[in-house]
């Protein structure tokens, strides 16, 4: 199965898919030294998002969150991609001085809410440009 979206900022990445039913602040709630979300109120609060493909509703904060996921990245802790349903100034700008800093990339992709809401975490995802793709159990394509 594909999902067609659009690369924010471009990149091929996968990983397992680790879907937030709620918004995230990377600043107090995401640990950059080790790829934990720590916020204790959060859904996914103790689960690692180090080289999984992340899938957000929004973010929440402000420009904190480019320093913590630059951070991130910096340090091999960040996602390996980030999905969400609207363009985040914050997230495509971590990822864009990432890759021009360190030379590491982070896709960040828009997708639909209605397809966002169909994400589950734990499949395999891959990200290719603007398509998130994934195998739906006994199904070929």
């Amino acid at each position: 199965m594909t999902i067609q979206g659009q690369a924010i900022v471009p990149g091929q990445a996968s990983g397992e898919l680790l879907v937030s039913p709620e918004p995230l602040s990377f600043w107090g709630g995401y640990d950059c030294r080790t790829g934990e979300i720590i916020d204790r109120r959060h859904a996914l609060s103790g689960q690692n998002a180090r080289g999984r493909v992340l899938a957000l509703p929004f973010t929440r904060g402000s420009s904190t969150t480019t320093q913590v996921l630059l951070e991130a990245i910096r340090a091999g802790t960040a996602p390996a991609a980030i999905v969400c349903p609207e363009a985040d100034s914050f997230l495509a700008l971590a990822a864009i001085v990432a890759e021009e800093l360190y030379g590491r990339t982070l896709p960040i992709v828009v997708i639909s809410a209605e397809d966002l809401a169909r994400l589950t975490t734990g499949r395999e995802a891959t990200i290719r440009g603007g398509f998130l793709c994934f195998d739906e159990p006994g199904q070929n394509e």
